[in-house]
């Protein structure tokens, strides 16, 4: 790929086009490098490094092409203030925007409409650490290859299956029981919680829309607490939840 392509990759557009994303920085090539050795797509990976770097990737033990550029070059190709002088160009996973059955051992989390990439970033991390999650976006919902989602992230973009553009009233066909949080519903420390098949949270300002809870006929749970405040924020919210699936 041309360096000026490569470029455009920071655009939505470009990575949707060219079937590319950038990532960024030694944590997460080293993450990259774990997911590389275990998964088939994540070939055709290309480095572009400064000179400083050199000697660095050739400790890296996974299949990738080498591109040496300045630091002017690098300056251009990172998202970041102070760029360390190493980015990957990664092929986008193929199985994203396919409409998969989850597999038995996997528990689903639905995001609809969530605009952070912050947000969306911690929510990965969460249910990378926790495994067994299987994330599904709705359309409108931040690109989770944008670089502040793969760089907020940690790396468990790597880990974590995505879907994306999962309409919330093509749930039904796959899932018989939803859960979701409000603050008149039951504890989530319950043992009931863990007995659903899709776990719905909504935009950061809107939650979920009422008439398609109705659809679901999702029930409501509540994370209890004692402050004086009425919500909290949604990576929190979803983090508190997983945790308690998984214990």
């Amino acid at each position: 790929m041309k360096l000026d392509d490569v470029k455009k990759l920071h655009q939505k557009k470009y990575r949707t086009q060219l079937g590319y994303y950038l990532v960024e920085g030694e944590h997460l090539i080293l993450e990259l490098q774990k997911a590389a050795l275990t998964q088939q797509h994540l070939k055709n990976i290309t480095l572009y490094v400064t000179d400083d770097y050199q000697g660095w990737v050739a400790n890296l033990q996974f299949e990738f092409s080498l591109v040496a550029v300045t630091t002017k070059q690098m300056s251009q190709l990172s998202n970041t203030k102070s760029p360390q002088g190493i980015v990957a160009c990664v092929p986008l996973p193929k199985a994203i925007d396919k409409k998969l059955e989850s597999p038995v051992d996997e528990t689903c989390i639905y995001l609809h409409e969530v605009q952070d990439p912050g947000n969306l970033g911690t929510i990965l991390r969460t249910l990378a650490w926790f495994g067994n999650f299987r994330l599904l976006l709705s359309a409108n919902s931040v690109d989770p290859f944008n670089p502040k989602v793969v760089r907020s992230s940690m790396g468990a973009i790597f880990h974590v299956p995505i879907e994306l553009d999962v309409e919330l009233d093509a749930l039904q066909q796959r899932f018989d029981k939803f859960a979701y949080l409000d603050m008149q519903g039951s504890p989530v420390n319950t043992a009931d919680f863990a007995n659903y098949d899709c776990y719905l949270f909504g935009n950061e300002a809107r939650g979920v829309p009422k008439n398609a809870l109705t659809q679901c006929n999702a029930d409501a749970f509540t994370i209890p607490g004692n402050g004086t405040i009425d919500s909290l924020n949604l990576a929190s919210a979803v983090n508190m939840c997983v945790y308690q699936l998984s214990i």
